[in-house]
């Protein structure tokens, strides 16, 4: 297998001098080439929206490794979590407070968000990095998208544009926890005036900074593309394949001062009588998803402009897990009998798989001139899903037990469509105005019987959901651009969002969650000068029956949530960047925000009787929302050589909605420093050599957690509080070298 891959990257490597063969193409002739480019989900310097943008170049400075969410943390209002504690495995980000199943995500303006879930999972999509152009993040109720409703943010991705030259290239990573990176990518340049091919293969993998969360990630990424003056067509796959041992169930503080802030309790079996603890090796997420786009590109005219997609995306993948003295009646399996015992419950293996299809079209009818642009479009998905569990072994079981024994299985389909009409209007030079209005239609079905067990009946839950949803999300706004380096600007915006696959199956039995509203205020300034920039946003986002997490967690751990009637988050954020002729760079974001629920009951449970306490609360803070969130950077380059200093500071963050101490995820402040070097050698493009040195002050933090409550009662009511933290990394480094030919 070795042999076999040394000879793939040597053919790769060898690719762009045999292509120079191939017949010689003008510069001229591909300038007029019709790139695909579906941007009508994206904002431009007119929308008055916050927005950033991310090229390519800044994205490959930092991608030696870790996983996507790492790559934006500095952007304004992001906070990253990572279960392994490096950045690379189960990663995910928050923008505003907002949770990932609150941001809407699309590549090449095509639905990346997990239909059921909401998520998106970027270990999924190991080093898609490596085939993005740029990246759009908008904040707040952001332009009409396609896909999950954006209902905090949105990102928008735009993976590679054609090189008009044959090209490859080549970067290996390696660092500490045994973490490692290698990725090599080649492309033909234009062939016969009009053809294309580029592709991408990637492993990443590391032994993770928490004991055992060791992560595997294989991804590729593989485009055939014509190009003609008025039509092009891109055929586009890209997919990745990851085993991720399971980290989620994070440590308490008791944990981590008895074993180590590494603790990992996931997985564990028993301690012997050495006192040596021992674990199930096969405690893994295993998953493959493979995404297949084909994009459409066509100019009626230089003022009118049509993009279609068409897409389909396969994934299926397990977990398994070692659970303690499960009861055999959940796994429909039937007691037996030792010695005229009865035995109901044992030690046992189980798995939960998943097989997806989503597939659909988006489209997108683009009219513009001086004055005017104007967007129609829209899209239609349709998802199926199978979830279903198994048991692989029971210890110590004497009846019967089938291969592969399944205990529970359901099915879900969501029909999702949506019709935009956006307009950009200028009737002075110096006045945009903004309107955009979108008809979104839901069909969300699941029905079969679920893992969770209900008492009531002696059963498993039995899912029966059928909801539609009928949204409709106007926004409109005014920019103001007096001259070309000030820009003022003011917006409004509805968004709406249904309850995800969660909400239905990990909430109260008898209890449906309810649609989520939001109306998104925001106002700015910016400057654009010609050394140095700068911007204020101010939003208040306000909520009616926000989906809000309650602090606990289910047993993959997935964060619960339930309806809040009013609640809010209200901020401004600071932007401003520097950069002098001498080479030397400064930029810095910050945002200061409160984010609170206006009115929340909070119900606590006795540990025996089961009796509810409920216990009111107002003005209380959102959970996993700081006040503050800070990054600076401070970048030199000269001659070839860069370096890059990379600070951020999160505040505290409550893990739950009760505004308890004991609930606290701490502040903390991290720095990073980059350095690499660019040179030149004969026959080769380009030779970077890089290493990054991550968390140089050796900050002791967590960046997530989860926390609850309950409480017991000898006669009067005590309360107890629990909490569990996701430990970061200390100190730590990667080396990385890239080729480019």
């Amino acid at each position: 297998m070795k042999k076999r891959t040394l000879r793939c990257c040597l053919m790769v490597a060898a690719l762009p001098s045999l292509l120079h063969a191939q017949e010689a193409v003008s510069d001229s002739l591909h300038t007029n080439l019709q790139e695909v480019e579906i941007t009508a989900t994206r904002a431009t310097e007119l929308t008055p929206i916050a927005h950033t943008n991310i090229g390519r170049e800044q994205l490959s400075k930092m991608n030696t490794g870790v996983d996507f969410p790492y790559l934006v943390a500095t952007t304004p209002s992001v906070v990253t979590t990572s279960d392994a504690g490096t950045g690379i495995g189960y990663t995910s980000l928050r923008i505003r407070g907002t949770d990932g199943t609150r941001i809407n995500v699309t590549a090449n303006g095509i639905p990346v968000n997990d239909a059921e879930s909401h998520n998106v999972f970027w270990v999924n999509m190991p080093d898609i990095a490596s085939s993005v152009k740029d990246i759009q993040i908008q904040r707040g109720a952001g332009t009409s998208t396609n896909g999950a409703g954006s209902f905090g943010a949105s990102i928008n991705l735009r993976t590679d544009r054609f090189n008009t030259q044959p090209y490859a290239n080549f970067s290996g990573s390696y660092g500490s926890f045994n973490t490692h990176k290698a990725t090599v990518g080649a492309g033909t340049g234009i062939l016969h005036d009009h053809w294309a091919v580029d592709m991408r293969l990637s492993g990443i993998g590391s032994d993770g900074y928490i004991e055992r969360a060791a992560t595997k990630l294989h991804s590729f990424y593989l485009q055939g593309a014509y190009y003609g003056n008025s039509t092009s067509v891109r055929l586009i796959a890209f997919g990745g394949k990851e085993q991720t041992y399971h980290a989620w169930n994070y440590a308490s503080k008791e944990e981590m001062e008895l074993y180590g802030r590494r603790y990992n309790s996931c997985g564990y079996m028993f301690t012997d009588s050495t006192g040596t603890a021992h674990y199930y090796d096969g405690q893994t997420d295993n998953y493959t998803q493979t995404n297949t786009q084909l994009l459409i590109d066509h100019d009626f005219s230089d003022e009118l402009k049509l993009n279609i997609g068409l897409h389909y995306t396969k994934g299926d993948g397990y977990y398994q897990e070692y659970k303690s003295g499960r009861k055999f009646k959940e796994y429909v399996l039937p007691s037996y009998h030792i010695d005229g015992k009865e035995v109901k419950k044992s030690d046992l293996v189980r798995k939960k798989a998943m097989d997806n299809h989503f597939g659909g079209a988006v489209f997108a009818l683009t009219y513009s001139n001086d004055r005017l642009t104007a967007v129609a479009g829209g899209g239609a998905n349709r998802y199926s899903g199978e979830h279903f569990g198994q048991v692989l072994w029971v210890k110590n079981y004497t009846g019967d037990l089938l291969p592969d024994h399944e205990y529970y299985r359901n099915n879900g389909t969501k029909d999702d469509a949506n019709i935009y009409l956006r307009a950009d209007y200028r009737p002075i030079e110096c006045l945009n105005i903004y309107a955009d209005a979108q008809y979104r239609h839901i069909a969300y079905c699941i029905a079969g019987n679920n893992d969770k067990w209900n008492d009531a009946t002696d059963s498993h839950q039995q899912l029966a959901i059928d909801e539609k949803f009928n949204f409709f999300n106007p926004k409109a706004g005014l920019s103001y651009l007096p001259n070309g380096n000030n820009r003022l600007y003011a917006s409004v915006g509805v968004a709406h969002k249904e309850p995800t696959r969660n909400n239905y199956t990990d909430g109260k039995l008898h209890e449906r969650p309810t649609a989520e509203r939001l109306i998104d205020y925001e106002a700015g300034y910016s400057y654009n000068g010609r050394l140095f920039t700068a911007g204020a946003n101010i939003y208040f986002m306000d909520y009616k029956d926000q989906l809000v997490l309650t602090g606990e967690l289910n047993e993959i751990g997935e964060p619960l949530a339930a309806n809040i009637p009013k609640s809010y988050r209200a901020g401004i954020e600071l932007t401003a960047a520097l950069r002098l002729p001498c080479g030397f760079g400064w930029s810095a974001n910050a945002t200061f925000s409160r984010n609170r629920i206006k009115d929340f009951t909070e119900v606590l449970y006795d540990d025996n009787t089961y009796e509810k306490w409920e216990i009111q609360h107002s003005d209380t803070p959102l959970a996993f929302s700081p006040a503050i969130i800070a990054n600076n950077t401070f970048s030199y380059e000269w001659r070839g050589i860069e370096a890059a200093l990379q600070s951020q500071y999160v505040s505290k963050q409550y893990m739950s909605n009760y505004g308890i101490e004991e609930h606290v995820l701490d502040a903390y402040f991290v720095t990073s420093l980059r350095l690499a070097y660019s040179f030149k050698v004969k026959g080769v493009k380009r030779i970077t050599v890089g290493a990054t040195i991550y968390n140089l002050f050796n900050e002791e933090y967590e960046n997530n957690g989860y926390a609850g409550s309950g409480y017991y009662t000898d006669g009067t009511r005590h309360r107890y509080n629990y909490a569990g933290y996701a430990a970061q990394a200390g100190i730590n480094a990667i080396g990385n070298v890239t080729v480019e030919l």
